[in-house]
């Protein structure tokens, strides 16, 4: 875990980290959110819509933005105030995902960063971007 504060910070800096996406992270996020959506749920119902199988739920891998931020960067002393994000394409249990940030924005008068998140899977495609505001300690 990194432990950036505000005065750490600069423009441009970034963190990266990797995840798989497993079966047991989408029983996880259903147990928590009741989410039972065949698209989800249901392999044979999502083939039949033409994807390779369960679609991951879009929130779930959005899910990983936390951990950008609370982890990575800026770390320890964050707190999101608040996450923008697109769903480019869909993800599928098994891909590894790629979690980029960068520092967009620093903001010393209200204490909070501004990072430029994507996803993107094995592949190289981007699967989720987004915008984050995270406030910390000077």
């Amino acid at each position: 875990m990194n432990h950036y504060t505000l005065s750490d910070l600069t423009l441009g800096m970034s963190e990266t980290f990797t995840v798989t996406v497993t079966a047991e992270m989408m029983e996880r996020f259903y147990a928590i959110t009741g989410d039972d959506s065949p698209i989800h749920r249901d392999a044979a119902y999502a083939k039949g819509r033409g994807y390779p199988g369960r679609v991951v739920y879009g929130m779930l891998g959005a899910s990983f933005f936390s951990t950008l931020a609370g982890v990575y960067l800026p770390g320890e002393h964050c707190l999101l105030h608040g996450v923008e994000c697109k769903f480019a394409r869909p993800i599928f249990v098994g891909d590894t995902l790629t979690v980029s940030g960068t520092i967009s924005h620093i903001s010393e008068a209200v204490g909070e960063v501004e990072i430029k998140a994507t996803i993107t899977n094995q592949n190289g495609q981007k699967v989720t971007r987004g915008i984050l505001r995270a406030g910390l300690a000077q």
